[in-house]
């Protein structure tokens, strides 16, 4: 595998961006049968390369846009001893890259970034029907706190 480095997103990866999201809504589909069928948005990727309490990474390797992700300053529950946290997100990585450690870049950037805004926890959502991301969630040290449990109210 080629050397693989990690930069700042710009609005000149705006398309390689929009095609992973749907690659992501596409993988996650199957996991969450509330997403809507088409095509849709998680995120408004344009604005959050520029918003200053957002950070989105690419991973690059031979030139190409290998995997990206985002950590959010968010302000956290009041009943949590820290006020603020990171929350991450948009973690992808295209299938060829996977297992190589491309993951564990991003996220080592993002926690950097996440401590120089003074931000002393981190967050993420993770499918729970989803055992090789989990997996790499754990690797860098998150641990599972809650399950998000949901019902449809016609199947009640």
């Amino acid at each position: 595998m080629d050397q693989v480095t990690i930069r700042q997103a710009t609005l000149a990866d705006l398309d390689t961006l929009l095609s992973f999201e749907q690659a992501l809504i596409n993988f996650e589909r199957p996991l969450d049968a509330t997403i809507k069928a088409g095509n849709i948005s998680y995120y408004d990727l344009e604005n959050m390369i520029s918003a200053a309490s957002v950070k989105i990474v690419v991973a690059e390797s031979a030139g190409e846009i290998v995997g990206c992700g985002y950590a959010s300053i968010e302000d956290s529950k009041p009943y949590l001893a820290h006020r603020q946290h990171a929350y991450l997100g948009f973690m992808y990585v295209v299938p060829e890259h996977r297992g190589n450690g491309v993951n564990r870049l991003i996220m080592d950037e993002l926690k950097r970034w996440s401590v120089s805004k003074g931000v002393t926890h981190m967050r993420l959502e993770v499918f729970a029907s989803n055992p090789a991301a989990i997996k790499a969630y754990e690797k860098v040290g998150f641990a599972s706190r809650l399950l998000e449990m949901t019902a449809s109210l016609d199947e009640l």
